[in-house]
């Protein structure tokens, strides 16, 4: 299945298949009863969602909504735990896949642990490039996300990158 950027895969509190990304970006929001929304991951690609329902069945934690055009593989739920039931070294994928994902969140503290709001930012802008490539991290993740992801405030995010654009001067300038 081909999901658009903007489109949302699944909601908050649905239950549902499983799926995995084949390409693209994925973000996952969570909307709180005061009607706040925080940016809670970044889906990559080769990842099954939702992490924890990749054993037992449970509703989705956040909505899945797509920062750019992906390729999604739809695993419906009740043929996902027929086969780990039949096939336990399926047990140790899952396990290899929440390490990687582990690791990702782990990298994601170091971020959120610098002392510099300047060196999170660009952090989180080098690991982005992996998937984005030249395109701006703004072209995917809203400045308000962004501090969200990063823990900072948005105005210090806006601050940040007007800095870094003045800093790299026009973009037709010798």
């Amino acid at each position: 299945m081909i999901l658009h950027k903007g489109e949302t895969l699944f909601h908050q509190g649905e239950l549902g298949p499983l799926y995995q990304l084949k390409s693209g970006l994925l973000k996952i929001g969570r909307l709180h009863e005061d009607g706040n929304s925080i940016l809670l991951n970044i889906i990559v690609p080769d990842e099954i969602i939702p992490h924890h329902s990749l054993i037992s069945p449970n509703a989705y934690h956040g909505t899945a909504v797509a920062l750019m055009t992906c390729e999604i593989e739809v695993l419906p739920a009740a043929q996902w735990y027929r086969e780990l039931e039949r096939n336990p070294e399926k047990f140790r994928a899952i396990a290899l896949q929440l390490q990687d994902k582990l690791r990702m969140m782990q990298q994601r503290i170091d971020q959120l642990s610098e002392a510099a709001p300047a060196e999170k930012l660009s952090k989180l802008q080098r690991w982005f490039q992996q998937y984005i490539g030249s395109d701006a991290i703004t072209d995917v993740l809203t400045q308000d996300e962004i501090g969200q992801f990063i823990g900072i405030r948005r105005e210090t995010v806006n601050r940040l990158l007007r800095a870094h654009k003045v800093a790299a001067g026009p973009k037709n300038s010798k």
